[in-house]
């Protein structure tokens, strides 16, 4: 029978060497990784320089200050910390193709026949050791028949099972339970008593196949993977060591413990499955084609990227994915390259909206002595999903005019974002809002559906709308008959309202200090069509203010 090995590792100082190994500066000393919990900053991770200076780990940051004045702190980056271990599941891919993350700050590796590959499992622990110290990370490894037992001999082989509380009584707690764990254990019904291991800590644990129950019973139970809680129950009961807990009836375990910690034993000892995945290998879409003889017309550039658009939205279409974003290599004879990035306003796989909007971004290609490889990917990828309008003749008809009409709106999008970038094509939203300047938003189109149904406000709005501007009039409530505005006189013909606007009260908007509104159309004698209104604000704040006009 073939026994599975699992080779489990652990980096314990993953964020603080990850900063080490960015600094360009050669700062030296010891450097903390610091991260909210309850309000406090406490430590993440600690580089050895740390370490040895008597700091630990959870230790808050005003203690390990008071005990190492030097002590450098950096902010803890979670979303970096996981980029850092995904690059290294990449770099353990060399010694088993099933590699997986086994969080907290470890992998996980499926070793079953590849330890022969590298001269032998001792060797294979040697070898990963000496590349992690070249990266200058620390590494703890174990190597077992089972998933739970590895992660337990990288974290605490050699660590001794103590109790979280202190005194004499601790040792006295529970003789009950202890003396009855030790009755059920299986070389009193004739077994051989197993032979404790003595493992050296970072040297790589290694437990032979079929030890996993002689690797397993001296480690304290927190090496089960347990919740704090869980773990902090079992010591209380003077259930230390998981030796203590495999003499236990698993009824009692499940029903005084949850099924939790039955099952995290089973998988321990081999009794349920726990299977190494590795990560899912992200969708890639890329396609080339290789020219028997350089090219460097316009002309041949075109033939070319229309034979290749094909294949590669038929990859998109098989993954039910759309192309937002390509990056079309043109590779030359004299081992240069030139590149060019098409983004669409629209994740699309057809080639006949694809290549004209390539075809602008040809232009820019310096051929030189001639392109011999051409190759086409793409850089991002959105769902895409089919849409197949149903109905009557008539719901047919309007819902085939829509879609051709935002097929059309989305192809000028394109064309344009292809000339002046799509960050520069913008559209309003309807925003929920009754004040007049936050009633629409402005979003980029290309990333934005437009609206269905705008909100018609009770009184007309006006189409050009500016930051209130003072207006040279007679404090009173009533439009005045004249008034000065941006150096001009203007004379009163009509006014329509008042339409009374108070502000959010929820909000501190300083436009908004004077009060309540009240927004008048006015028309002038000159034929212009303004919106005014009156601020019932004290002091410097009241008046006539203009915010904008009519077409």
């Amino acid at each position: 029978m073939t026994h599975r090995r699992i080779l489990s590792l652990w980096f314990p100082r993953l964020g603080a060497e990850r900063l080490l190994r960015l600094e360009r500066d050669g700062a030296e000393g010891p450097l903390a990784v610091v991260e909210e919990r309850s309000n406090m900053q406490v430590i993440s991770t600690l580089t050895a320089a740390a370490e040895r200076e008597g700091l630990s780990v959870g230790q808050p940051l005003r203690d390990a200050h008071a005990m190492c004045a030097h002590l450098r702190s950096r902010s803890r980056n979670v979303q970096a910390e996981a980029a850092f271990l995904t690059a290294l599941r990449r770099w353990a891919g060399q010694f088993s193709p099933w590699i997986s993350e086994a969080p907290p700050q470890g992998l996980a590796a499926d070793m079953t026949g590849c330890a022969h590959l590298f001269g032998g499992e001792a060797a294979l622990i040697a070898l990963i050791e000496a590349e992690c110290a070249a990266m200058g990370l620390s590494v703890e490894l174990g190597l077992a028949d089972t998933l739970g037992a590895a992660w337990a001999l990288a974290r605490y082989a050699g660590a001794e099972a103590t109790s979280d509380r202190s005194g004499d009584a601790i040792d006295q707690e529970a003789p009950a339970t202890r003396s009855r764990a030790v009755k059920r254990r299986h070389w009193t019904r004739g077994g051989a008593a197993p032979q404790k291991l003595d493992l050296p800590r970072g040297t790589g644990r290694i437990a032979a196949p079929g030890q996993t129950y002689a690797v397993l019973s001296g480690l304290p139970v927190a090496a089960l993977r347990l919740e704090p809680d869980v773990t902090a129950q079992l010591n209380r009961l003077g259930l230390r060591r998981i030796g203590d807990l495999l003499g236990q009836p698993r009824a009692s375990l499940a029903r005084r413990f949850g099924k939790g910690l039955v099952l995290r034993l089973d998988q321990a000892m081999g009794s349920a499955p726990e299977p190494v995945s590795p990560a899912r290998v992200p969708d890639h879409f890329a396609v080339r084609l290789t020219l028997p003889e350089p090219i460097g017309l316009m002309e041949d550039l075109v033939a070319g990227v229309a034979r290749m658009l094909p294949r590669l939205c038929a990859k998109l279409e098989a993954r039910g994915m759309g192309a937002r974003s390509l990056r079309l290599e043109a590779h030359r004879s004299d081992q240069a390259a030139e590149g060019a990035v098409l983004t669409l306003a629209r994740p699309s796989r057809d080639p006949a909206r694809i290549l004209p909007l390539l075809e602008m971004k040809l232009e820019g290609i310096d051929a030189g002595y001639g392109i011999d490889m051409l190759r086409l990917e793409v850089v991002q990828a959105e769902p895409l999903h089919a849409r197949s309008p149903a109905g009557h003749r008539q719901a047919v008809a309007a819902a085939r005019t829509r879609l051709q009409e935002g097929a059309a709106l989305e192809d000028l999008c394109g064309r344009l974002g292809a000339r002046i970038g799509l960050e520069a094509i913008t559209r309003r939203h309807p925003a929920d809002s009754h004040i007049p300047e936050k009633t629409a938003t402005v979003q980029a189109a290309a990333w934005s559906v437009p609206a269905a149904d705008w909100p018609v406000p009770a009184l007309p709005r006006p189409l050009l709308l500016w930051p209130p501007e003072l207006v040279a009039a007679p404090e009173h409530a009533q439009p005045p008959a004249r008034f000065r505005w941006r150096g001009r006189d203007w004379d009163l013909a009509l006014a329509t309202g008042p339409e009374r606007i108070a502000p959010e009260w929820w909000l501190d908007n300083p436009e908004w200090r004077s009060g309540t509104r009240d927004y008048w159309v006015v028309t002038t004698a000159a034929g212009s069509r303004l919106w005014l209104f009156f601020a019932h604000g004290a002091g410097l704040s009241s008046g006539w203010f203009c915010q904008g006009s009519f077409a």
